[in-house]
């Protein structure tokens, strides 16, 4: 049902950009693409979210060369997350004390995962920077390893020279993301986006 999936998807948007600004106020690192957008904000002055969102949508512009076609998905994800991430970043309060941030770390990168699984799951078209390493794939038949390592490195490289958080939560997070994914995505894959002749994957217990 697209109305179950479509709340779905702005659940899942709305988190991630939560699970942003806990990353923020924990201060202990980012994600490679975080880095990159707080170090274009410090840079540029303007708000984490509005370089979140700005950033997805001249990375959509990307698409056309690589021959991409966005999704309702695609559109959300750069309108919504940069907004909840502003949002949640005014509401939260700064940390203080290394155990609460560093609990904030390990539930933002949960969040973070959960919500990848959620937006992505939807089945509504993927986000901006997702369609980058697909659409690399797809140009240049390189291994997918190869290319997500390659753009996440060069984001992480450019967002470091301009001053984002770039610490053992980063670490954390390109450590964890993956397997997280794993256990997260098949929970909320909706049926509707299941290919037909593949088998449902069975719940383990």
């Amino acid at each position: 049902m697209f109305l179950r999936r479509f709340i779905q998807l702005q659940i899942g948007l709305f988190v991630y950009g939560l699970s942003l600004a806990l990353m923020v106020r924990a201060d202990l690192g980012l994600n490679p693409w975080s880095v990159f957008h707080q170090g274009l904000s410090d840079v540029t002055g303007l708000s984490l979210g509005m370089i979140v969102n700005g950033v997805g949508l001249l990375v959509l512009l990307l698409w056309i060369p690589l021959r991409q076609k966005p999704g309702i998905g695609t559109i959300c994800n750069v309108l919504l997350i940069g907004t909840a991430a502003d949002l949640c970043l005014w509401l939260l309060p700064p940390l203080e004390g290394l155990w609460l941030r560093a609990a904030c770390m390990v539930v933002a990168v949960v969040l973070n995962a959960a919500a990848t699984g959620a937006y992505i799951g939807a089945g509504l078209g993927p986000g901006p920077r997702d369609g980058i390493t697909t659409g690399l794939l797809k140009v240049t038949d390189w291994p997918i390893r190869w290319i997500r390592t390659g753009v996440e490195a060069t984001v992480l490289g450019l967002g470091w020279l301009m001053g984002g958080t770039v610490g053992v939560g980063t670490i954390l997070f390109v450590l964890t993301t993956g397997p997280l994914l794993q256990i997260f995505l098949p929970m909320f894959t909706r049926p509707e986006t299941t290919p037909a002749r593949v088998s449902p994957v069975p719940s383990s217990s």
